[in-house]
């Protein structure tokens, strides 16, 4: 892409028109965090329980002593060996940026259908230190619509996104999924949100963003590999 080559006084004054633009939407973007904030909860009334590496866990145990919890629906499904490089790229984020927001009454957890001798796999291949647990094949993968059955994918039923996308290939997505819990220990689900939502998530992104090439994509994340494949 060829870029204009201008005087300094010029390009302050295009940097400066930008700049309102970027200031009007970072306020638009205060207050749909805002709005997000004041959706309302539904309480959860099943008993989630999932296996970790020293035995079962429920939905309960991974806030540990926080009031709120970040759940990441990992893509790691049973019997294959793929480990989904656009997940991995998420919660890389994930253990540097939990030493701060865990300050802040937040706590994190990665869920996936795989086993969990496959999970321990790859944390310890991937370095990560986040909590992450297995769903097997109970209901809390397709209650939170990021696994899918094969009778509803060759039905047409398996809606993700909201109903955006009919998956009719893949037995799972992606997504994140947050929860809150409140002193009597009931636990709500408060959030979720798929595909690009997560981008939220993605910090690199935000870097690349605001440099000339931007996401230097063929193809969304074509770059975007397993870190220790780079």
């Amino acid at each position: 892409m060829q870029h204009p080559i201008v005087s300094r006084e010029d390009w302050l004054a295009a940097r400066k028109a930008l700049f309102e633009k970027e200031r009007a939407m970072t306020h638009r973007l205060d207050a749909l965090r805002a709005e997000r904030r004041q959706l309302p909860w539904v309480r959860i009334e099943k008993s989630y329980v999932f296996d970790g590496p020293d035995g079962a866990v429920t939905l309960g145990d991974l806030f540990g002593d926080r009031s709120q919890l970040a759940v990441y629906h990992f893509m790691l499904t049973p019997g294959s060996d793929h480990i989904c490089p656009g997940c991995s790229f998420t919660v890389d984020h994930a253990d540097a940026a939990r030493r701060h927001f865990e300050q802040a009454d937040l706590a994190f957890a990665a869920v996936s259908r795989a086993p969990v001798r496959r999970i321990e796999a790859v944390k310890e291949r991937m370095g990560w230190t986040f909590p992450w647990v297995s769903s097997d094949d109970r209901d809390f993968n397709y209650d939170f619509g990021v696994s899918f059955r094969p009778e509803d994918r060759a039905a047409g039923r398996a809606l993700y996104n909201y109903g955006l996308t009919t998956i009719r290939n893949a037995p799972d997505m992606f997504g994140l999924s947050v929860f809150a819990k409140d002193e009597e220990g009931n636990i709500y689900h408060t959030y979720s949100t798929y595909h690009r939502g997560t981008e939220l998530l993605m910090g690199a992104l935000n870097w690349l963003d605001l440099v000339p090439k931007g996401r230097n994509e063929n193809g969304t994340m074509s770059w975007v590999k397993l870190h220790d494949e780079y």
